[in-house]
């Protein structure tokens, strides 16, 4: 008797483990691309007389949908000229097609909204159309050709230009989304094709000040004294090595001085890990855009150097004490910068790790929306109250099934606010899918830094409660829709919204 029930034990461990495996989520990859270009855009001349061009970059990530057509994102922004803070953000979608092993034909558009520095952008939607010839160097190619850029709601910047780019190849691995939150043995993972290096990644949110810096002739000293800015924003870095990393960093002024200051930075970092990993240093280095709410950064260049000192408080959050600068490289616009922010690593989509040794994983769902925001009688400081509309891309993290934490950022396009802008965060709750398992229900608080576009925003905090459903199409993409209200504190913004969005949802996967 005693064997039999040895023998069906042993069945039944083996049957559970061979379940366990067999039930693996499938790890799928999606091919796509990061991209930097740049573009010389000639100016019409209205305030400034004689006007230099304005140097326009923007960074990108693209999906690739099948083997020769991409959509994705973008966010532009000064470089050179007069219009430092002339942000952007937009979607894009085109065609590439190689005609040899190394050469290619790259035709598409970008569609988006935007503004700044009292540019003639009208209600900031624009449009940038190009076509360009690429070389594939294998881990990177090059591409340049025509493109054409007309803000057409109401502005006046148009005009033909070549444009350059520089692309790499930056695939994914992931998951469905229906299985975000389910939790699979260590031993289960190793027999599937989730048995590979992992990737480690992080997400801070976080805020910083920017002392005003310089002598007595400066001129953002005669404007501001030696105000100290305040934002609030996120930083995202992903690790090529165990020390060194890439990130990007956005911000945006809610304190301080008149709403509307924003940078945006790319670069590079090395990592110290010391007291058994609960302490870190890091020294960062990144170049990017900035400008607006006043500030003179001329073109918008700017640099940032700093360094970092982290402490581990519990599982794999770290509060971050930073110092660096803020600056542009002659010193016209300098600050000291200074802040707070809390960090979350994640080794993600593999199992072996030099770092850390793991006993389980788990899968967390991500949900990257793209909608459009309309603002009803949004308050300005100056010209007449009338309907806002913005482009928007907001990504949430699930904290469990059914919390999230959510960041945001919206560019206006339609209702002559060109330079209004948002960069804010916050939590929100959802419902389990229910009516065929295709319909769920949200609501969210976002709160941060906003401005610009004469709409009256104060010094540029807001918040903005919302409530909505998302209708699911297929395993990755739904139908987002909700409506809410936006208030400014210190600001007569006070409107209700509706928007419409596509959502893109997928999962990775954790290791614990």
């Amino acid at each position: 008797m005693k064997k039999h029930i040895f023998l069906f034990a042993i069945v039944c461990i083996t049957q559970f483990i061979y379940s366990q495996n067999d039930n693996i989520p499938e790890k799928k990859t999606q091919k796509g691309f990061g991209k930097i270009d740049f573009l010389s855009i000639k100016m019409p001349e209205t305030t400034i007389p004689n006007e230099s061009n304005m140097g326009f970059t923007g960074i990108h990530y693209n999906l690739m949908m099948n083997d020769w057509s991409y959509a994705g994102l973008g966010i532009y922004g000064a470089v050179t000229g007069e219009r430092g803070g002339f942000f952007t953000l937009g979607i894009n979608a085109g065609i590439k097609k190689y005609f040899t092993n190394n050469f290619y034909l790259d035709t598409g558009f970008h569609f988006g909204g935007g503004g700044g520095k009292s540019a003639p952008d009208g209600g900031g939607a624009f449009i940038l159309p190009h076509f360009n010839l690429g070389y594939n160097f294998k881990d990177l190619s090059i591409n340049s050709g025509w493109s054409y850029v007309n803000f057409f709601d109401g502005g006046e910047i148009k005009g033909h230009q070549l444009n350059v780019g520089l692309e790499i190849p930056l695939d994914f691995s992931y998951a469905d989304y229906d299985v975000a939150e389910n939790d699979y043995s260590f031993d289960g993972l190793q027999k599937s094709n989730w048995n590979v290096n992992s990737k480690k990644s992080s997400l801070m949110l976080h805020l910083n000040n920017l002392e005003i810096k310089g002598d007595d002739t400066n001129k953002n000293v005669q404007n501001f004294g030696r105000a100290t800015i305040r934002l609030a924003g996120f930083e995202i870095a992903s690790y090529l090595s165990k020390n060194w990393f890439t990130f990007v960093k956005f911000d945006g002024a809610y304190d301080g001085i008149k709403a509307g200051y924003m940078d945006v930075f790319l670069g590079g970092g090395y990592h110290l890990p010391f007291n058994k990993n609960r302490t870190n240093i890091l020294a960062k280095f990144g170049v990017g855009a900035g400008g607006g709410g006043g500030v003179d950064s001329q073109g918008g260049f700017l640099i940032y150097p700093d360094i970092s000192i982290e402490q581990k408080i519990f599982d794999a959050f770290f509060i971050s004490v930073n110092k660096g600068y803020v600056m542009s490289p002659n010193s016209h616009f300098y600050t000291s910068s200074y802040g707070l922010g809390l960090k979350y690593y994640v080794e993600r989509n593999g199992i072996i790790s030099d770092e850390n040794s793991f006993s389980e994983g788990i899968f967390k769902g991500i949900e990257v929306i793209t909608k459009q925001d309309l603002y009803f009688n949004a308050k300005r400081d100056g010209e007449p109250t009338e309907d806002m509309h913005q482009i928007s891309v907001q990504i949430n993290f699930d904290l469990n099934k059914n919390l999230y934490i959510a960041g945001q950022t919206s560019f206006a396009n339609f209702g002559n606010a060109g330079a209004y802008a948002e960069g804010i965060v916050g939590l929100g709750m959802q419902t389990n899918p229910f009516i065929n398992d295709k319909t769920s229900f949200f609501a969210q608080v976002l709160g941060g830094a906003a401005g610009g576009g004469d709409i009256s925003t104060g010094e540029g905090f807001i918040v903005k409660p919302s409530a909505g459903f998302n209708y699911q199409l297929n395993n990755t993409l739904s139908l987002r829709t909700a409506a809410g209200y936006v208030k400014a504190k210190g600001g007569d913004l006070s409107s209700p919204f509706i928007n419409l969005g596509i959502k893109y949802n997928l999962s990775f996967l954790k290791m614990n």
